[in-house]
């Protein structure tokens, strides 16, 4: 008897309109990847803000990024839950 192997990024590549993890996979590791994706994109359009305007907010965005990204890979289940619960609250 053979198990199919759990993918924990397979809501990366989903159907879902949202691509936000949603049922019983989406544990923190994957909601945590949402949120560093969205964050992401927020850098982008603060970045992309003429004369400057958005530097100071992307720079702040960008560090939480990597804080966040740390903790993923030092799979710091504290630190991840902190940042998760940082970049939730990111606009």
């Amino acid at each position: 008897m053979t198990s199919t192997p759990i993918d924990p990024l397979d809501f990366l590549s989903s159907n879902s309109s949202s691509g936000k993890p949603v049922g019983p996979e989406a544990d923190l590791l994957q909601a945590l990847l949402y949120e560093i994706m969205r964050v992401k994109e927020l850098i982008a359009y603060y970045e992309s803000i003429p004369n400057g305007g958005g530097q100071l907010g992307a720079s702040i965005l960008n560090e939480l990024v990597n804080e966040a990204y740390n903790s993923l890979v030092s799979y710091d289940m504290a630190l991840m839950k902190k940042y998760y619960e940082l970049l939730l609250s990111c606009d």
